[in-house]
């Protein structure tokens, strides 16, 4: 009986621990400049077909192949990774979008010297296709 309630006692803890981890993560501002973006880019069937390879290239290993962060990567991170498919997610204009995924910050790298601007909106293009 003492062992039951010394287990429930660690479950209860634990949850609240990782329950207030969630809870304080920090916001992520987008300066204005960015969240007022458009993507310049078409949405062409050849810009989804480039964003999803550039995709696979660059985000699947964290993020995973549906974007509900669940890639193979994703367990050695310690923020969260969202849910692409998600109306939280999706909600977002494309300029945040973009600026997130391209400038990053903490676990999420930077993008800047890996692929330059116009890849970048053409994976946000494929990242809305997540959402559908």
């Amino acid at each position: 009986m003492k062992t039951i309630k010394i287990l429930m006692i660690i479950g209860i803890v634990s949850f609240g621990l990782f329950s207030f981890n969630k809870l304080t993560q920090e916001e992520w501002k987008v300066p204005a400049k960015y969240e007022k973006m458009k993507n310049p880019t078409e949405a062409s069937k050849e810009n989804l077909a480039t964003g999803k390879s550039l995709y696979s290239k660059h985000c699947k290993s964290c993020h995973g192949n549906k974007g509900y962060g669940d890639g193979t990567k994703a367990a050695d991170l310690k923020g969260d990774l969202g849910d692409f498919s998600s109306k939280e997610f999706q909600s977002q204009s494309d300029g945040a979008l973009f600026y997130k995924s391209y400038i990053g910050r903490k676990d999420m790298p930077n993008f800047e010297k890996k692929m330059n601007e116009e890849d970048m909106w053409i994976t946000v293009h494929y990242m809305r296709t997540m959402g559908k």
